[in-house]
């Protein structure tokens, strides 16, 4: 066993921080304009576990003592945990993060003008909840969507203006961002609505991220010219690591993990460089024994169960018709008519499951076919059928 950071250890010391100096260097520089006055929104993208999340944790640490950073994971979020996705309850949970954060660093939250507000505008409250010692409201379903958006985007710009002597700007990161995908017919107004404040703060910026390749259609709906932000947002994709920085992280983090030639070959084609699998994968590794091209495919097979462990726990989630699509298409890519024929059932009866299963990222629409894009995934249920004869539709 070695000594690396789990795949899913989300805070990481700067020790174990490893690689992305360029990159934090180039955010740290564009994010400290909101100090002139000239705050920027960004769009972070990247694959699952590439490091968004620890890269975004490590930016707050650099920039917390002259700024109030905001770090905010949407997927956290009661409404979401629930499955009860609404613009009320990512509203909730931004206000809970901002107020959290905000009395942290003992700036002043106008908790008066707050309280004030609530009743002049008459916003129904179901209940209080005490976090930090902090009342946070959760409101009713019959709470005004509008109001509370005006009230929530425009807080963060308040704040600033009640303690500009402590801090430079406000920057608000929220992770886990393409989970507004599941607001469904309420997605695109609720980007715009965004754009509509966040465009004339000039002391508070933004950072959205999330697991979203390039080729996912939110990017294009956030940023492109044509998008909710119209071509305004500055968007930054966090790549895997290239084989030589995979190699060199190895042989100084785990220089008793002995590959040869073809077996580190081997090692960076199964992790793709995405340093969550880096990580997983080399902590299961023997130590101070020779691996092969032949050895780590085996001890890749043997130990899939848990380098795939949260897309495992993707999976038992899925409908049976959502697992299905996924099976029908791990021999190769199809269109939309070429999977409903399969299934039986028209095409306009996919729409939910092929959603679902882009907003998952399990697959994606390349060329009018659809394709797995978790090579992980697919390699675990092909290893579970050659054992078990069927797919783990259930009892996994």
């Amino acid at each position: 066993m070695t000594d690396l950071p789990w795949g899913n250890n989300q805070n990481l010391t700067d020790e174990e921080f490893y690689n992305r100096k360029g990159e934090l260097i180039n955010l740290k520089n564009i994010l400290q304009s909101t100090s002139q006055g000239h705050a920027p929104d960004l769009l972070l993208t990247g694959t699952r576990g590439v490091g968004k999340t620890v890269f975004l944790k490590k930016l707050k640490r650099e920039l917390d003592d002259e700024y109030l950073v905001v770090y905010m994971d949407f997927s956290k979020s009661k409404c979401y945990q629930k499955n009860q996705m609404s613009v009320v309850g990512l509203m909730e949970h931004f206000f809970k993060e901002l107020m959290i954060e905000s009395k942290s660093k003992g700036l002043n939250t106008l908790d008066k003008k707050i309280e004030k507000y609530f009743k002049s505008n008459d916003f129904k409250i179901k209940e209080f909840v005490k976090l930090d010692k902090i009342p946070v409201p959760f409101f009713s379903t019959e709470t005004n969507e509008e109001k509370l958006m005006d009230f929530v985007l425009d807080l963060p710009e308040e704040i600033y203006a009640e303690n500009m002597k402590k801090i430079k700007g406000v920057l608000i990161f929220i992770d886990e961002f393409q989970i507004i995908k599941e607001l469904n017919n309420y997605k695109e107004s609720f980007l715009w609505k965004i754009r509509s404040y966040i465009q004339n703060q000039r002391n508070t910026a933004y950072i959205f991220s999330g697991s979203m390749s390039l080729q996912d259609k939110l990017i294009s709906e956030i940023a492109s010219q044509n998008g909710a932000f119209g071509g305004r947002m500055i968007s930054i994709n966090i790549n895997p690591f290239e084989k030589e920085t995979v190699m060199n992280y190895l042989y100084e983090k785990t220089p008793y993990i002995l590959f040869t030639d073809d077996g580190f070959d081997r090692f960076y084609k199964c992790t793709s460089g995405i340093p969550a699998y880096v990580n997983i994968f080399a902590s299961l590794l023997p130590v101070n024994e020779e691996l092969d091209d032949d050895a780590i495919k085996k001890y890749f097979d043997k130990k899939i169960q848990a380098i795939s462990s949260h897309l495992i726990n993707i999976w038992a989630r899925l409908s049976f018709r959502e697992q299905t699509i996924v099976i029908i298409l791990l021999e190769k890519p199809l269109r939309r008519i070429e999977i409903a024929n399969k299934l039986e059932i028209s095409t306009g009866s996919l729409s939910n499951s092929l959603n679902n299963l882009q907003n998952q990222g399990l697959i994606r629409l390349n060329n009018g076919s659809y394709e797995i894009c978790e090579p992980i995934l697919k390699r675990w249920l092909e290893l579970e059928f050659e054992e078990k004869g069927i797919y783990p539709y259930r009892n996994i």
